[in-house]
């Protein structure tokens, strides 16, 4: 028996989230943004964000026991993450830094728009694998990290810490997960040679867990570059990017050494891509299961009540929590795959994911009694 089910590492933030009224709509972000323009809030939420908190706090609520690994800094965002992390009862794996200040992130997601996010990545930009709590990790049955994007000391250098923490992680015997952010095109990250590094880290990464625009922006950069320059004014990328180059590049990462692949297609579903998956059973003490091996299925999403949606920041990360929770209690791919697409809706309803969430009882309960589309590739 392991200490912790799951060490989750890497991208540690506050959001800050504007609360827009609900009848305030408008049909575009330029709309918006208007020189000299005064639009009156409901009052602003403050909550945990970043993979860390989200994916672990997700995680906790799913009843699996849990490491949170990140770094915050000793300001006043700080000292508000932290009290929020220790009302969870989450602190031990936090640590402070004087070297920078906490990440935070302001959310702009008024009704009738997709997200904008103004992120300052703070401290992270210097969080490294000697932040990476290894003895918490040898205690565990999982280690999850994200967001390398955000997270500089893992993409400079051609990734170089990025592949030599998977690649100690993976000799530990721990089954390992990776999860993306989009870089930003004028950054560093959004420079990286990303196809490059990834490649050189692919065969020491058990479960891989991006959205879709992150899979093909990362893999695919300059047939996403195209897509986007092509896009119609205030149109969904999501929508323009072709089943066919989704299928075609999980393929490629499932070839790379990959062994499961969910890629979150928001509105649209999920879909999985597997390979052997053998490997990883046999670490989490699972027999083989035939089910698993060199699957390709689309589970479609669970529809959104629209009066019930609070907030979107964070659903990716809550599917992820989900499907990881699925896989650690041994269900099978159709069904993990029915738990990432509901716990992902089911956070749209939140502000507070911890407090907020359905538990696992709750979300067995809406599989069980909600309908949903499974497409098998």
């Amino acid at each position: 028996m392991k200490r912790y089910d799951a060490v989750i590492a890497g991208y540690t933030c506050i959001d800050l989230i504007p609360d827009f009224n609900k009848a305030f709509r408008i049909k575009s972000a330029s709309d918006f943004f208007v020189p000299g323009k005064l639009i009156e809030i409901d009052g602003m939420d403050c909550v945990l964000g970043g993979a860390v908190p989200n994916t672990g706090l997700a995680m906790k609520k799913f009843g699996k026991k849990v490491f949170l690994n990140g770094l915050i800094g000793r300001d006043v965002v700080g000292n508000v993450a932290e009290k929020m992390l220790a009302d969870c009862g989450v602190i031990e794996g936090i640590t402070k830094t004087d070297q920078a200040g906490t990440a935070f992130s302001i959310v702009i997601s008024p009704p009738g728009i997709d997200r904008i996010f103004l992120e300052s990545p703070g401290c992270n930009q210097i969080f490294c694998i000697g932040d990476i709590n290894f003895e918490a990790v040898a205690e565990a049955r999982l280690f999850h990290f994200g967001y390398p994007p955000l997270l500089r000391q893992f993409l400079i250098n051609q990734g170089e810490e990025l592949t030599a923490m998977y690649s100690k992680i993976d000799r530990m015997g721990i089954v390992t997960s990776l999860d993306f952010s989009l870089p930003d095109p004028a950054s560093e990250s959004g420079k990286a040679d990303w196809p490059a590094i990834m490649q050189q880290t692919w065969p020491f990464v058990d479960i891989f867990v991006p959205s879709v625009e992150e899979l093909i922006c990362i893999m695919r950069p300059e047939q996403y570059a195209a897509i986007q320059s092509s896009l119609p004014k205030d149109s969904d990328v999501l929508d323009a990017i072709p089943a066919e180059l989704i299928i075609e590049t999980g393929t490629h990462i499932i070839d790379s050494g990959v062994k499961i692949l969910l890629v979150k297609a928001g509105s649209h579903g999920v879909y999985l891509f597997t390979g052997d998956v053998s490997s990883v059973r046999k670490k989490l003490g699972y027999s083989p299961d035939a089910d698993w091996d060199n699957r390709q299925i689309l589970c479609r999403a669970y529809p959104a009540h629209p009066d019930r949606i609070k907030n979107a920041s964070g659903a990716g990360d809550t599917a992820v929590a989900a499907f990881l929770t699925a896989i650690l209690s041994d269900e099978k791919p159709e069904i993990a795959l029915k738990y990432a697409t509901v716990g992902g809706r089911d956070s749209l309803y939140c502000i507070q994911l911890y407090h907020e969430l359905n538990d696992w009882q709750g979300m067995t309960e809406a599989i069980q009694s909600e309908w949903n589309e499974i497409v098998f590739i």
